[in-house]
């Protein structure tokens, strides 16, 4: 990945529609950043946030509006992809699969995220989400392999 789509790839991860402003994209960065901001401040995120961060997991899941929430990891690998492929990236065939079994993940590992424990610790709606991104980009890699190797 050079330089270029690796710079906006980060700021698109910092956040949703600052990869299109870098990209010269500025009506889709403007409209991913409104989504960013409607969803953050209905699901009441940030909040979310500032409590899974201090270990008040049972503070956070209760303050969680998951409608609002489950929207984000969409948006969020939506906005990563978009980034990488405007830059130039993304040009092998399928590579949009990681990314789309990334949100997926994401989202599974959002909606039980108020009851799954793992090693006996609820983690919770920010902390179970993010351990879940992993297996999906290895899993969307694996796809994106069997599917390749087959065509």
């Amino acid at each position: 990945m050079n330089k270029n789509i690796f710079e906006k790839l980060m700021w698109s991860i910092a956040l949703p529609g600052f990869g299109q402003y870098l990209n010269g994209k500025y009506f889709k960065g403007t409209v991913l950043l409104i989504l960013e901001f409607l969803i953050n401040v209905q699901a009441d995120f940030n909040q979310i946030i500032f409590l899974s961060f201090h270990g008040e997991i049972g503070d956070a899941i209760k303050h969680a509006d998951y409608q609002w929430l489950m929207f984000y990891p969409c948006l969020y690998f939506f906005s990563t992809w978009d980034a990488v492929k405007d830059a130039g990236g993304g040009k092998d065939p399928y590579s949009f699969l990681p990314y789309v079994f990334a949100a997926f993940f994401v989202t599974v590992g959002l909606i039980f995220s108020s009851n799954v424990t793992i090693f006996g610790v609820l983690w919770g709606p920010v902390w179970l989400p993010m351990m879940f991104v992993f297996p999906g980009i290895i899993i969307g890699f694996i796809i994106r392999e069997i599917i390749s190797n087959s065509s």
